[in-house]
Protein backbone atom coordinates (compact mmCIF):
# COMPACT_ATOMS: atom_id res chain seq x y z
CA UNK A 1 0.00 0.00 0.00
CA UNK A 2 0.90 3.77 0.38
CA UNK A 3 3.21 4.92 2.04
CA UNK A 4 3.96 8.47 1.56
CA UNK A 5 7.64 9.84 1.18
CA UNK A 6 5.32 12.89 2.70
CA UNK A 7 2.77 9.41 3.84
CA UNK A 8 0.17 8.90 0.88
CA UNK A 9 -1.67 6.42 2.88
CA UNK A 10 -1.86 7.42 6.48
CA UNK A 11 -5.77 6.96 6.21
CA UNK A 12 -4.88 2.83 5.11
CA UNK A 13 -2.73 2.25 7.98
CA UNK A 14 -1.96 -1.55 8.39
CA UNK A 15 -3.87 -3.88 10.93
CA UNK A 16 -2.08 -4.41 13.91
CA UNK A 17 0.81 -6.71 13.82
CA UNK A 18 0.49 -6.57 9.85
CA UNK A 19 2.37 -4.56 7.08
CA UNK A 20 0.91 -2.50 4.54
CA UNK A 21 1.82 -5.15 2.05
CA UNK A 22 0.43 -7.71 4.78
CA UNK A 23 -3.29 -5.69 4.39
CA UNK A 24 -2.92 -4.90 0.47
CA UNK A 25 -2.85 -9.26 -0.11
CA UNK A 26 -5.54 -9.30 2.45
CA UNK A 27 -7.55 -7.10 -0.08
CA UNK A 28 -7.23 -8.51 -3.31
CA UNK A 29 -8.13 -12.09 -1.98
CA UNK A 30 -11.33 -9.87 -0.56
CA UNK A 31 -11.61 -8.55 -3.86
CA UNK A 32 -10.96 -11.86 -5.72
CA UNK A 33 -13.27 -13.51 -3.62
CA UNK A 34 -16.02 -11.02 -4.24
CA UNK A 35 -15.52 -11.55 -7.71
CA UNK A 36 -15.67 -14.90 -8.00
CA UNK A 37 -18.88 -15.11 -5.52
CA UNK A 38 -20.77 -11.97 -6.48
CA UNK A 39 -23.64 -14.41 -8.14
CA UNK A 40 -24.76 -15.53 -4.40
CA UNK A 41 -23.99 -12.02 -2.61
CA UNK A 42 -21.83 -13.03 -0.25
CA UNK A 43 -22.27 -11.93 3.51
CA UNK A 44 -19.19 -9.96 5.43
CA UNK A 45 -19.30 -13.04 7.73
CA UNK A 46 -18.34 -15.14 4.48
CA UNK A 47 -15.62 -13.09 3.19
CA UNK A 48 -13.62 -12.80 6.45
CA UNK A 49 -14.04 -16.46 7.01
CA UNK A 50 -12.42 -16.44 3.78
CA UNK A 51 -9.10 -14.46 4.89
CA UNK A 52 -9.25 -15.22 7.90
CA UNK A 53 -10.33 -12.17 9.60
CA UNK A 54 -13.04 -10.94 11.72
CA UNK A 55 -15.89 -9.78 10.33
CA UNK A 56 -15.19 -6.37 11.69
CA UNK A 57 -11.66 -6.45 10.90
CA UNK A 58 -13.13 -6.84 6.85
CA UNK A 59 -15.12 -4.07 7.07
CA UNK A 60 -12.59 -1.42 8.30
CA UNK A 61 -9.84 -2.86 6.37
CA UNK A 62 -12.23 -2.80 2.86
CA UNK A 63 -13.69 1.04 3.98
CA UNK A 64 -10.03 2.44 5.17
CA UNK A 65 -8.86 1.10 1.83
CA UNK A 66 -11.24 1.65 -0.72
CA UNK A 67 -13.57 4.15 0.79
CA UNK A 68 -16.66 2.18 0.51
CA UNK A 69 -17.53 -0.71 2.32
CA UNK A 70 -17.42 -4.43 0.92
CA UNK A 71 -21.26 -4.94 0.42
CA UNK A 72 -21.06 -1.85 -1.57
CA UNK A 73 -17.97 -3.06 -3.81
CA UNK A 74 -19.86 -6.29 -4.10
CA UNK A 75 -23.07 -4.44 -5.71
CA UNK A 76 -20.89 -2.41 -7.65
CA UNK A 77 -19.02 -5.58 -9.26
CA UNK A 78 -22.17 -7.16 -10.16
CA UNK A 79 -23.24 -7.62 -13.69
CA UNK A 80 -26.81 -4.63 -13.20
CA UNK A 81 -23.89 -2.31 -11.81
CA UNK A 82 -21.73 -2.54 -14.86
CA UNK A 83 -24.52 -2.72 -17.53
CA UNK A 84 -25.51 0.55 -16.42
CA UNK A 85 -21.88 1.83 -16.49
CA UNK A 86 -22.17 0.36 -20.16
CA UNK A 87 -25.36 2.12 -20.55
CA UNK A 88 -24.58 6.05 -19.49
CA UNK A 89 -21.14 5.68 -21.76
CA UNK A 90 -22.24 6.84 -25.35
CA UNK A 91 -23.68 9.93 -23.97
CA UNK A 92 -20.35 10.48 -21.58
CA UNK A 93 -17.72 10.32 -24.11
CA UNK A 94 -20.15 12.32 -26.66
CA UNK A 95 -19.84 14.58 -24.28
CA UNK A 96 -16.46 14.69 -23.40
CA UNK A 97 -15.27 15.09 -27.24
CA UNK A 98 -17.57 17.91 -27.69
CA UNK A 99 -16.10 19.42 -25.16
CA UNK A 100 -13.24 19.35 -26.88
CA UNK A 101 -11.67 17.12 -23.94
CA UNK A 102 -10.04 15.02 -26.40
CA UNK A 103 -6.81 17.26 -27.42
CA UNK A 104 -3.51 17.63 -26.30
CA UNK A 105 -3.91 19.94 -23.12
CA UNK A 106 -7.16 18.35 -21.56
CA UNK A 107 -7.47 17.85 -17.88
CA UNK A 108 -9.21 14.69 -16.78
CA UNK A 109 -9.79 13.27 -12.63
CA UNK A 110 -5.71 12.94 -12.59
CA UNK A 111 -5.41 16.75 -14.05
CA UNK A 112 -2.86 15.24 -16.99
CA UNK A 113 -2.11 16.83 -19.90
CA UNK A 114 -0.40 14.76 -22.44
CA UNK A 115 2.19 15.16 -25.18
CA UNK A 116 2.81 12.07 -27.90
CA UNK A 117 6.45 11.24 -29.11
CA UNK A 118 6.50 11.89 -32.80
CA UNK A 119 6.45 8.77 -35.00
CA UNK A 120 10.11 8.81 -35.58
CA UNK A 121 10.79 8.39 -32.04
CA UNK A 122 8.54 5.44 -31.49
CA UNK A 123 9.75 3.83 -34.65
CA UNK A 124 13.46 4.22 -33.06
CA UNK A 125 12.37 2.09 -30.13
CA UNK A 126 13.19 5.07 -28.21
CA UNK A 127 16.89 5.39 -29.15
CA UNK A 128 18.88 7.71 -27.10
CA UNK A 129 15.75 8.15 -24.46
CA UNK A 130 17.07 8.50 -21.18
CA UNK A 131 14.06 6.83 -18.91
CA UNK A 132 14.74 6.63 -14.93
CA UNK A 133 12.40 4.04 -13.07
CA UNK A 134 11.65 2.95 -9.64
CA UNK A 135 9.47 0.95 -7.54
CA UNK A 136 7.33 2.54 -4.93
CA UNK A 137 3.81 1.33 -2.88
CA UNK A 138 0.38 1.66 -4.36
CA UNK A 139 -3.21 0.85 -3.01
CA UNK A 140 -3.28 -1.30 -5.66
CA UNK A 141 0.57 -3.34 -4.89
CA UNK A 142 4.04 -2.14 -5.74
CA UNK A 143 4.52 -0.08 -8.80
CA UNK A 144 7.24 0.30 -11.00
CA UNK A 145 7.39 4.27 -12.23
CA UNK A 146 8.81 5.16 -15.41
CA UNK A 147 9.87 9.13 -16.31
CA UNK A 148 11.59 10.74 -19.03
CA UNK A 149 12.34 14.46 -18.59
CA UNK A 150 9.10 15.02 -20.38
CA UNK A 151 6.94 13.53 -18.20
CA UNK A 152 5.57 10.13 -17.02
CA UNK A 153 5.92 7.41 -19.58
CA UNK A 154 5.94 4.03 -17.72
CA UNK A 155 3.22 2.92 -15.20
CA UNK A 156 2.95 -0.63 -14.09
CA UNK A 157 2.37 -3.33 -11.57
CA UNK A 158 4.80 -5.69 -9.67
CA UNK A 159 3.22 -9.23 -9.02
CA UNK A 160 4.30 -11.71 -6.45
CA UNK A 161 7.77 -9.54 -5.88
CA UNK A 162 8.85 -9.95 -9.46
CA UNK A 163 10.59 -6.39 -10.29
CA UNK A 164 12.25 -7.97 -13.00
CA UNK A 165 9.69 -8.90 -15.10
CA UNK A 166 7.48 -5.79 -14.55
CA UNK A 167 11.00 -4.09 -15.65
CA UNK A 168 11.16 -6.16 -18.34
CA UNK A 169 7.83 -5.80 -19.54
CA UNK A 170 8.18 -2.08 -19.84
CA UNK A 171 11.76 -2.05 -21.05
CA UNK A 172 10.06 -4.06 -23.80
CA UNK A 173 8.43 -1.34 -24.87
CA UNK A 174 11.07 1.16 -25.55
CA UNK A 175 13.55 -1.43 -26.82
CA UNK A 176 16.53 1.07 -27.24
CA UNK A 177 15.92 3.43 -24.91
CA UNK A 178 18.99 3.82 -21.76
CA UNK A 179 16.83 3.01 -18.45
CA UNK A 180 18.36 4.34 -15.41
CA UNK A 181 17.04 3.30 -11.58
CA UNK A 182 16.05 6.21 -9.56
CA UNK A 183 13.82 6.02 -6.41
CA UNK A 184 14.53 9.85 -5.95
CA UNK A 185 13.59 11.19 -9.20
CA UNK A 186 10.13 9.25 -9.64
CA UNK A 187 9.33 9.23 -5.89
CA UNK A 188 7.38 12.72 -6.31
CA UNK A 189 5.93 11.01 -9.48
CA UNK A 190 4.34 8.08 -7.58
CA UNK A 191 3.13 10.61 -4.69
CA UNK A 192 0.78 12.42 -7.73
CA UNK A 193 -0.39 9.91 -9.32
CA UNK A 194 -1.65 7.84 -6.00
CA UNK A 195 -2.51 10.72 -3.70
CA UNK A 196 -6.37 12.12 -4.81
CA UNK A 197 -5.61 15.22 -2.38
CA UNK A 198 -2.56 16.00 -4.96
CA UNK A 199 -4.40 15.90 -8.14
CA UNK A 200 -4.71 19.56 -8.86
CA UNK A 201 -5.78 21.52 -12.10
CA UNK A 202 -2.87 24.18 -11.02
CA UNK A 203 -0.01 21.64 -11.24
CA UNK A 204 -1.00 18.97 -13.50
CA UNK A 205 0.98 15.88 -14.04
CA UNK A 206 2.53 16.05 -17.82
CA UNK A 207 2.57 12.27 -19.39
CA UNK A 208 3.94 11.42 -21.93
CA UNK A 209 2.20 8.72 -24.99
CA UNK A 210 5.20 6.69 -26.65
CA UNK A 211 2.76 4.97 -29.31
CA UNK A 212 1.65 4.16 -33.17
CA UNK A 213 -0.80 7.11 -34.16
CA UNK A 214 -3.61 4.71 -33.62
CA UNK A 215 -2.37 3.40 -30.39
CA UNK A 216 -2.07 6.80 -29.15
CA UNK A 217 -5.52 7.67 -30.45
CA UNK A 218 -7.15 5.18 -28.25
CA UNK A 219 -5.25 6.20 -25.47
CA UNK A 220 -6.26 9.72 -25.71
CA UNK A 221 -10.06 8.29 -25.68
CA UNK A 222 -9.12 6.75 -22.37
CA UNK A 223 -8.39 9.75 -20.97
CA UNK A 224 -11.76 10.96 -21.49
CA UNK A 225 -13.80 8.51 -19.37
CA UNK A 226 -14.58 9.91 -16.12
CA UNK A 227 -13.52 8.20 -12.80
CA UNK A 228 -16.49 5.86 -11.84
CA UNK A 229 -17.76 5.18 -15.11
CA UNK A 230 -17.16 3.03 -18.16
CA UNK A 231 -16.84 2.94 -21.74
CA UNK A 232 -16.98 -0.55 -24.24
CA UNK A 233 -14.65 -1.17 -27.13
CA UNK A 234 -17.48 -0.69 -29.37
CA UNK A 235 -18.14 2.45 -27.74
CA UNK A 236 -14.33 3.86 -27.81
CA UNK A 237 -14.06 2.14 -31.62
CA UNK A 238 -16.87 4.59 -32.73
CA UNK A 239 -15.30 7.89 -31.67
CA UNK A 240 -11.72 6.85 -32.81
CA UNK A 241 -12.65 5.63 -36.46
CA UNK A 242 -15.77 2.87 -37.36
CA UNK A 243 -17.63 0.31 -34.79
CA UNK A 244 -15.68 -2.45 -36.98
CA UNK A 245 -12.54 -1.73 -35.54
CA UNK A 246 -12.89 -2.48 -31.59
CA UNK A 247 -11.12 -5.43 -32.20
CA UNK A 248 -7.94 -3.36 -32.97
CA UNK A 249 -8.93 -0.68 -30.12
CA UNK A 250 -8.77 -3.76 -27.46
CA UNK A 251 -5.08 -4.65 -28.89
CA UNK A 252 -4.47 -0.58 -28.06
CA UNK A 253 -5.46 -0.97 -24.73
CA UNK A 254 -3.76 -3.66 -24.10
CA UNK A 255 -0.66 -1.76 -25.06
CA UNK A 256 -1.23 1.33 -22.64
CA UNK A 257 2.22 1.51 -20.86
CA UNK A 258 0.34 4.20 -18.19
CA UNK A 259 -1.67 2.17 -16.24
CA UNK A 260 -4.03 4.13 -14.06
CA UNK A 261 -3.34 7.01 -14.96
CA UNK A 262 -4.54 6.17 -18.66
CA UNK A 263 -7.28 4.23 -17.43
CA UNK A 264 -8.07 1.16 -19.62
CA UNK A 265 -8.92 -0.32 -16.46
CA UNK A 266 -12.06 1.93 -16.93
CA UNK A 267 -13.16 -0.74 -20.54
CA UNK A 268 -15.44 -3.27 -20.42
CA UNK A 269 -17.29 -5.54 -22.31
CA UNK A 270 -20.43 -4.63 -24.61
CA UNK A 271 -22.16 -6.90 -21.99
CA UNK A 272 -20.90 -5.59 -19.24
CA UNK A 273 -18.15 -7.69 -18.33
CA UNK A 274 -14.94 -6.57 -17.10
CA UNK A 275 -13.00 -8.77 -19.20
CA UNK A 276 -8.89 -9.18 -19.17
CA UNK A 277 -6.65 -6.65 -18.30
CA UNK A 278 -2.63 -6.85 -18.57
CA UNK A 279 -2.00 -6.24 -14.45
CA UNK A 280 -4.31 -8.57 -13.72
CA UNK A 281 -8.50 -8.83 -13.70
CA UNK A 282 -8.39 -8.88 -9.71
CA UNK A 283 -6.06 -5.58 -9.95
CA UNK A 284 -8.55 -4.17 -12.54
CA UNK A 285 -11.96 -4.50 -9.99
CA UNK A 286 -9.86 -3.20 -6.91
CA UNK A 287 -9.14 -0.25 -9.28
CA UNK A 288 -12.85 0.42 -10.13
CA UNK A 289 -13.68 -0.14 -6.87
CA UNK A 290 -11.36 2.34 -4.95
CA UNK A 291 -12.68 5.31 -7.54
CA UNK A 292 -16.00 4.31 -7.01
CA UNK A 293 -15.61 5.06 -3.29
CA UNK A 294 -13.89 8.51 -3.97
CA UNK A 295 -17.01 9.18 -6.69
CA UNK A 296 -20.37 7.57 -5.56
Amino acid sequence: MLQRAVDITADIAPLPGSSPADDYERVTAIVAFISRRWRQQPSVEDIAAHVGLTATQVHQLFRRWAGLTPKAFLQAVTLDAAKRMVRDTPSLLDAAYELGLSGPGRLHDLFVTHEAMSPGEWKSGGAGLAMTYGFHPSPFGEAIVVTTPRGLAGLGFVDSGDRVSALADMQSRWRNAAFKPDQAATAPVATRVFDPARWSAEEPLRIVLIGTDWEVRVWEALLAIPMGRAATYTGIAEKVCTARAARAVGAAVGKNPISFVVPCHRVIGKSGALTGYHWGLTRKQAMLGWELGRTG
